[in-house]
């Protein structure tokens, strides 16, 4: 079945914080179902139960594909559209309550986070992913090289520092002795491409997987990218209200055929 890729905003935050707290839930666990309801049928093995997952932009089209494989595998699982955004964005909305069963981020640093606050059980890495420039098709500005996006008349658009692909991008430029003044910084990567397909920028850094993906800009490689990779981790939740399915799908996403359509899609081995 497709699933829609869906954002948390602050009010669908609070309604599904309200639900879960208010909800009933079963030994404690969110979601109002307890764990052995979500996670078993009536022959006492096979997965079962909605499975929610947290997952950065970066990994959208991926993670659409493997969750309809991993319902054909399992299906009387129902995996519920899946909220992708910044990674830091999501750890944010996790640490503040929002239930989710899997947490996938765009790096070690924002998993920390939602670790640390006891929420993730020991996450395990699963992908890599590397910057380009993207322009538009017909590349307006010119743009050739990394130090390019340092002209005054570029126009340039970047991830904003405290979420992963903002947090490599400084670092990328750093590594070049670039410095730009973007005249948009966004919270996921996506943004960053959706303004670069639209012409609002003249070019911008993404994840290469994103670039690749999209038909409306072209990828310039930038010096140095392959010495700031992403390792993306993945992990369940402790409070996961299906545990199963949760540590189910973790180990799934590890498995050959995962991997082999994570490298389809041009991720690199963690």
């Amino acid at each position: 079945m497709p699933h829609a890729r869906i954002v948390l905003t602050s009010a669908a935050l609070a309604a599904a914080v309200g639900l879960t707290l208010g909800g009933c839930a079963a030994a404690g666990r969110p979601g109002g179902t307890s764990a052995s309801d979500q996670s078993a049928s009536d022959d006492g093995g096979e997965l079962a139960g909605d499975l929610r997952i947290f997952a950065a932009a970066s990994l959208a089209a991926a993670f659409d594909e493997l969750a309809a494989r991993f319902e054909q595998r399992h299906p009387a699982v129902d995996v519920l559209p899946i909220a992708y955004d910044g990674s830091a964005t999501l750890a944010t909305q996790l640490i503040e309550g929002a239930p989710a069963d899997v947490f996938a981020a765009a790096d070690e640093r924002t998993m920390q986070q939602v670790v640390d606050a006891g929420l993730a059980a020991a996450p395990v890495l699963f992908a890599g992913n590397t910057l380009v420039i993207a322009v538009p098709r017909d590349n307006p500005g010119g743009v050739k090289t990394i130090e390019d996006l340092g002209w005054s008349d570029t126009t340039v658009v970047l991830c904003a520092p405290q979420v992963p692909c903002g947090a490599a991008t400084e670092t990328l430029l750093a590594d070049n002795g670039v410095s730009v003044t973007p005249v948009s910084l966004e919270q996921n990567v996506t943004a960053v491409l959706t303004k670069i397909a639209a012409g609002e920028a003249d070019a911008g850094l993404v994840y290469a997987t994103d670039a690749r993906a999209s038909d409306e800009v072209r990828a310039v490689p930038a010096a140095g990218a392959e010495r700031v990779v992403n390792r993306y981790p993945i992990a369940a939740m402790r409070e996961a209200a299906n545990a199963a399915a949760a540590e189910a799908f973790v180990a799934y996403v590890r498995s050959d055929e995962a991997q082999a359509l994570l490298a389809s899609l041009g991720f690199a081995s963690p």
